[in-house]
This record gives structure tokens, sequence and C-alpha cells, in this order.
């Protein structure tokens, strides 16, 4: 019987945790998203316009 409960508190315990860490990422990410963050820092000179990195090709033909 002692079993049952134990594992009944450990079952519950678990299932309080994880509400709890939903409400938690709920407001952190309501935060977030009501901060306004600043415009971007404008490009270096010098800097090629794309910045994206490229696949890289292997010619093994």
């Amino acid at each position: 019987m002692e079993t049952l409960v134990l594992l009944a508190v450990i079952i519950l315990a678990i299932g309080i945790g994880m509400r709890w860490i939903h409400l938690l990422n709920a407001q952190h990410d309501a935060r977030i998203s009501a901060y306004r963050f600043s415009d971007p820092m404008p490009r270096p000179p010098g800097l090629p316009d794309d910045t994206r990195r490229r696949a890289h090709r292997t010619n093994a033909d």
C-alpha cells in the first residue's frame, strides 16, 4: 500500500513540476515578446553583403 502512495506522490510531483515549468516558459515568452529590441547595428564597411554560410562544394568527378 505504501508503494502505491509513494508512486502517486511521485507522479503528482512530476505533474506539478511540468505545469510549473510550462507556466514559467509562457511568462518568459510573454516578457520577451513585450520587450522592444533596438535597431540592428549598421554593417561595418568592407564586409560583403552576403555573410551567410555557403555550402561546401566537392567536385569529386
